[in-house]
């Protein structure tokens, strides 16, 4: 695959309706695909922003505060040199810049976190320490598409083309795609080190290797990042807690859908706080990983 240096993000966004296939849809689909208009038809910028910004919404700061006075004991979770890995879920051009099918419904929580920089700096700080990274992706192919029931993300994510390849062996047109990685992550995922997992299907890794990579490796410690909050990000949590993994999300270097139904980074940050192992800034993040490389 061929590196891109350039930066996509100031091209026209790609024409998410004419690649939703409406008419080429079942009577399932047609309701998944007409959801899909719905969201994707959400401004990034709406008067939920606004009005999150009037209040001072952001990383730690308003509905997304660290609460007073918490009951939940502190973290006692410390990097080990040898034992710690990043592992960054999605950082793709769908989810991550505003050509992607999916930024009408979580542009404005990437924004509002600082997601596109501080994963970037993440990367950095992984690379300069030396650290294992690894890449948790999500692809769909023409037989994904042929699944016979669907939860209702499923059925969106589907219905508008997110993360479309025509084949696992067939990377045509996939440089700049919407599956593509984000074009300043591209130096950090394509320097021969990094491990690019098999794909996640659903959320969750259960269906990729990540973890036996890990294991490969002798990690047992992960810095977990990336897309999206509640979905993606979460479910490895999740599973990553259950196979014996201690895992730090990083708070700020996440974000989640915006919708009527309610807001996904919320939803996934208290989850984040009575879950893992611990929950970092990037800041922290940053200054951990820096000392393991000192």
């Amino acid at each position: 695959m061929t590196t891109c240096t350039h930066d996509h993000d100031d091209e026209p966004r790609r024409d998410t309706v004419g690649r939703r296939g409406f008419l080429n849809l079942g009577a399932a689909g047609i309701a998944g695909a007409g959801a899909a208009a719905a969201l994707a038809a959400l401004p990034a910028t709406s008067a939920t922003a606004a009005s999150a910004a009037a209040a001072g919404a952001g990383p730690g700061k308003g509905a997304y505060a660290y609460p007073a006075d918490p009951v939940l004991p502190p973290s006692t979770m410390s990097l080990r040199k040898g034992s710690a890995a990043l592992l960054v879920v999605d950082p793709q051009v769908d989810f991550l810049s505003p050509r992607g099918v999916a930024w009408g419904v979580v542009g404005e929580s990437v924004t509002e976190h600082g997601v596109v920089d501080n994963l970037g700096r993440l990367f950095r700080a992984a690379k300069a320490a030396d650290l294992p990274v690894v890449i948790s992706p999500h692809y769909y192919y023409p037989h994904d598409h042929r699944w016979a029931f669907e939860g209702a993300l499923e059925k969106v994510m589907h219905a508008i083309g997110m993360f479309d390849r025509p084949g696992p062996l067939d990377v045509s047109g996939l440089e700049g795609s919407g599956a593509d990685f984000m074009a300043q992550y591209k130096p950090f995922i394509e320097d021969g080190r990094t491990v690019i997992a098999s794909p996640h299907k659903v959320y969750g890794p259960e269906q990729n290797d990540a973890s036996l990579q890990l294991r490969k490796l002798k990690v047992d410690q992960i810095v977990l990042a990336g897309m999206s909050a509640n979905l993606c990000v979460e479910s490895h949590m999740r599973a990553f807690l259950e196979q014996g993994f201690e895992v730090a999300v990083v708070r700020d270097a996440t974000a989640g859908a915006k919708i009527p139904e309610g807001d996904g980074y919320l939803a996934a940050l208290i989850n984040f706080r009575m879950m893992a192992n611990a929950v970092w800034s990037t800041d922290e993040a940053v200054d951990r990983l820096a000392a393991l490389g000192a």
